[in-house]
């Protein structure tokens, strides 16, 4: 279980490596450049993947909660920044400064990028096959394992919080209604998750044990990785983009 969702698109054929190149590459480039224009590029990029993937509208929560942190984060920047000289909006008492807004620009800017580029690859790559290319690449299978149940833990526990919703209504328990009645339903619901998540994680311990988890010999899989003609030009891009923001950023 994972946040991946199969669309038979050019994402979900390239290789888990090509797109973690992606990502660091998407990543690093504006940051390098520090140019506005730059993160302008790696965005819409990233945009236009994913809704050629058909996966953007997966995106939207994400974006919409960080949009109202980075709101926040413009009225203070914009009301309050140290250096704040240059007025720009005036409503009523309140002084919005030209310095602070566009500082916070910059984080929004930074903020999205980031967002874009993660979605790029976790909606579009199963979470077992990027580990598993990363342990062929000789990364650690304990470290592997931490990644993988990372990425499974959000979809594992939305599951299992609807789950033990659901039975604790057909026991009588009033879930809807007011905000006094949610609170009071999910203080009940806080203990059945905890504790299935504890017996969950010794089930998966065993589990693991069982099939050789601590085992020294070599590691074998049974899927063969996924590959597409596109991962080997892709790749020299990215770093053929790394390299010239680095060479624009000392020049």
């Amino acid at each position: 279980m994972s946040l991946y969702e199969e669309k038979h698109s050019f994402l979900n054929r390239l290789s888990s490596l090509t797109k973690i190149v992606y990502v660091l590459a998407a990543i690093v480039i504006p940051i390098l450049a520090n140019e506005w224009w730059c993160f302008g590029i790696t965005i819409v990029l990233s945009a236009l993947l994913l809704a050629h993937s058909k996966v953007i509208s997966r995106t939207f929560p994400i974006v919409s909660l960080s949009s109202f942190v980075i709101l926040t984060v413009a009225i203070i920047q914009g009301l309050f920044r140290q250096g704040n000289e240059t007025p720009v909006l005036t409503l009523g008492p309140v002084t919005f400064y030209q310095e602070g807004l566009l500082f916070a620009l910059g984080i929004a800017l930074n903020i999205y990028n980031i967002i874009l580029a993660f979605c790029v690859l976790i909606l579009t790559t199963k979470s077992s096959d990027m580990i598993e290319d990363l342990v062929r690449k000789g990364f650690s299978p304990r470290m592997g394992y931490v990644f993988i149940s990372l990425f499974q833990l959000i979809p594992q526990m939305t599951s299992r919080m609807a789950t033990i919703t659901d039975a604790q209504r057909s026991r009588g328990m009033e879930t809807e209604g007011s905000l006094l009645v949610r609170i009071k339903a999910f203080l009940p619901l806080v203990s059945p998750v905890i504790m299935s998540s504890f017996i969950e994680t010794k089930e998966r311990a065993i589990a693991l044990e069982v099939r050789g988890f601590n085992s020294k010999a070599k590691k074998t899989f049974i899927t063969p990785p996924v590959r597409s003609v596109y991962d080997r030009p892709i790749q020299l891009m990215c770093v053929a983009g790394l390299i010239a923001a680095l060479i624009w950023r000392l020049v």
